[in-house]
């Protein structure tokens, strides 16, 4: 995916657009004429270049009548808009590139985790203290992951090992003890 993007943005550097290969929507001049006499407030597109952006080549069909033409166009606010839908599509690409991207290492975590993950004592809920000892009685047996963190797996594994535990015991104290902690 990175390489199909990195191709794309070289290839639209290197071969710029011209003038005379623009698409449509790439250059338009924009009129916005305001309400005249009983006629009503318009907005008026056409692709011309920037040369003719003006009211009498825009307006069509023009609203007035010929002694009121001169008069609607001075009312009227053109302005010549040139925007870039390589640029666009490129931002696009990268975009739905890293999203990609992102979404294949969220797969592969999510079929490596299960093969790498150790089982976990601390999985069970409390549901009184004497299993919260047993809890703790285990812990202090088997040494935590983080006394021998050699790698940073070990060591993310033993930091969520102590949140757990954190929260179990939240849990005990809240739900069985009805206290909060500090």
């Amino acid at each position: 995916m990175k390489f199909l993007s990195l191709a794309a943005v070289i290839w639209c550097v290197l071969v710029p657009p011209s003038e005379t290969t623009k698409s449509f929507e790439d250059i338009r001049c924009k009129c916005i004429c305001p309400l005249y006499k009983n006629i009503s407030g318009q907005i008026y597109k056409k692709n011309v270049s920037q040369k003719d952006c003006n009211c009498l080549h825009v307006v069509e069909p023009m609203p007035v009548p010929g002694n009121d033409v001169e008069a609607y166009c001075l009312l009227c606010e053109c302005k010549y808009e040139e925007r870039s839908t390589t640029t666009i599509k490129i931002i696009i690409i990268i975009y739905l590139s890293v999203i990609g991207a992102l979404l294949l290492y969220m797969a592969f975590l999510m079929l490596v985790d299960p093969l790498i993950r150790k089982p976990d004592a601390y999985t069970h809920p409390l549901h009184n203290e004497e299993e919260s000892e047993d809890a703790h009685s285990l812990a202090a047996v088997h040494p935590s992951a983080s006394t021998r963190a050699n790698t940073v797996l070990e060591r993310v594994e033993g930091a969520q090992q102590r949140w757990k535990r954190q929260v179990q015991e939240q849990r005990k104290t809240v739900f069985d003890r009805h206290k909060m902690l500090s």
